[in-house]
């Protein structure tokens, strides 16, 4: 069981207690950070408190009375509400502050899983209720040397699949034969089946104004041809398919043909320079000891974008966490969508993807950074200049 280390992390925010609650396994993340499955079906509310000192206590509904019995600590039970609210009382006594899977104003949707009322009702008891983004992290989002290995490893296998798409454009255009951007989707997701990959959806594989669309995706009844003088845009993400395994996520950018007109090459300058503006963020506040927050990478890029006149033309986030899942649940680069103040700890895995979406065309370019104790690198290969398909 991982209470210890919670009870560490709950010292070093200064926090009393770590308040989980779930009903009909609405809280996925309840399971995963206290790192047990229930062996019974959920129809009732539970509780679990991890105070910062001393033994866990647990507080389950008389009907599912051991839904908790995996966990350490006394178990407490209740049966009506108002003998719910009388024990939750009773649970939260003495404490001041507990975090909770919740955000305010729901600026990181990611660990926002706790109804508004059940906020009230903890809230009703006196205690103050404080996010458990910072806490989330430490156990979702900080992966252990052997998930950066699964990393590693995905990264060479995807690196190779993606420019082998790119070739494979090439060599069409090269023979004069048709190929569309769901040709290429197909023969991205069948080079995963290959190499023992996953990806829950994707790839994107998108020409001239579908690579607007950050998330297009060509389908059997939507789909366009890639053909000479197009732009084309890849971005494609996958994991090892094994337990634990860690995602990488990237996108490239190409022209098909030997000259892309000036518009283009300008617009793949300006995002390639915000992106490595952004690592650049990373790397330097990591080296130099500066605690880093995921709204000001961010801001390096978007400043960057903004001194060419493009920044109204990037309407996401500038890079999201990345884990077992590919949108994990760390820190995103955002101060757009959100404004993300969590911290960038140690451990944590990332993407760095700026775009500009104009009416003809989009570009986007994707590093992953991952940030250790002492440094910061990026994971895979940089794409500096725009491919000539």
């Amino acid at each position: 069981m991982r209470i210890q280390e919670i009870q560490q992390a709950l010292r070093y925010y200064n926090l009393d207690g770590y308040l989980f609650f779930d009903h009909h396994r609405r809280d996925p993340l309840a399971y995963r950070v206290l790192n047990f499955e229930p062996a019974q079906s959920l129809t009732r509310r539970w509780y679990y408190l991890v105070p910062a000192e001393g033994d866990p206590v647990g507080l389950v509904h008389k009907i599912e009375p051991r839904v908790l019995d995996h966990l350490p600590g006394e178990k407490r039970r209740y049966a009506g509400w108002q003998q719910q609210c009388e024990a939750l009382n009773r649970l939260l006594h003495g404490l001041n502050t507990v975090a909770m899977h919740y955000s305010p104003l729901c600026a990181v949707p990611y660990v926002a899983n706790v109804d508004a009322g059940t906020i009230e009702l903890v809230r009703s008891t006196g205690v103050e209720v404080r996010s458990a983004a910072n806490l989330v992290q430490i156990f979702e989002a900080c992966l252990s040397d052997a998930q950066f290995a699964t990393h590693k490893a995905a990264q060479a296998k995807v690196d190779a699949i993606r420019s082998a798409a790119f070739q494979r454009v090439s060599a069409a255009h090269a023979a004069g034969a048709a190929i569309t951007e769901l040709d290429i989707k197909q023969f991205i997701l069948s080079a995963f089946e290959t190499e023992n990959l996953f990806c829950d959806h994707g790839p994107i594989v998108a020409v001239n104004a579908n690579a607007s669309n950050p998330h297009y995706e060509p389908l059997p009844e939507s789909h366009a041809p890639i053909r000479p003088g197009d732009l084309l845009l890849i971005d494609l993400w996958a994991k090892l398919r094994q337990p634990g395994a860690v995602y990488y996520d990237i996108t490239w950018t190409g022209f098909c043909g030997p000259t892309p007109p000036d518009q283009i090459q300008n617009v793949f300058a300006a995002v390639t320079g915000a992106r490595d503006a952004a690592v650049q963020c990373v790397l330097d506040g990591v080296a130099q000891g500066r605690e880093l927050e995921g709204w000001h990478v961010d801001d390096a890029a978007r400043d960057y974008l903004r001194h060419y006149g493009l920044a109204e033309h990037f309407f996401h986030r500038t890079c999201h966490s990345i884990g077992e899942d590919v949108h994990g649940n760390g820190a995103n680069m955002d101060n757009y969508e959100t404004h993300d103040d969590r911290s960038i700890l140690p451990g944590a895995l990332f993407s760095v993807e700026p775009g500009v979406y104009l009416p003809d065309f989009g570009i986007r370019s994707e590093v992953n950074v991952f940030r250790s104790a002492s440094r910061a690198e990026v994971t895979g290969e940089i794409q500096s200049a725009l491919l000539r398909l």
